[in-house]
């Protein structure tokens, strides 16, 4: 369950965390309000190609961080572990850093990863 996305210098948007509860959570607001921003930002967390354009103007990076809370049950738990990836109280943390000059990392639970190989786009 996606549990928070913190956004930094993505597009139009300088700083916004938004946390989420259990249940549905609906994305509502008028044409231009940044939906498609968060939906793109979350994207980016779990292995979205990301494109240099997405940093915001001005800024020299832009970062995505997407918390989930993954119980030992659910099927991407054991890929994170075959990965050696490991969670602490069940919680994943996905982070995204784009550059503005060229390239991007990527960080689980704060151990740096390749993204190609991560494959969370997949299971997440």
């Amino acid at each position: 369950m996606l549990l928070s996305l913190v956004i930094r210098d993505i597009v139009l948007i300088e700083h916004l965390e938004l946390g989420f509860n259990e249940g549905l959570t609906v994305l509502t607001g008028e044409t231009g309000a940044g939906k498609s921003i968060l939906l793109d930002s979350l994207g980016l967390a779990i292995g979205a190609r990301a494109e240099t354009s997405l940093v915001r103007q001005g800024a020299k990076r832009g970062s995505v961080t997407a918390s989930f809370a993954v119980p030992a049950s659910h099927p991407a738990r054991r890929y994170l572990d075959d990965q050696d990836f490991i969670l602490e109280d069940d919680l994943l943390i996905l982070r995204r850093v784009i550059n503005a000059d060229g390239g991007s990392r990527a960080f689980v639970n704060d151990q740096p990863a390749r993204w190609r190989c991560c494959g969370l786009w997949a299971i997440c």
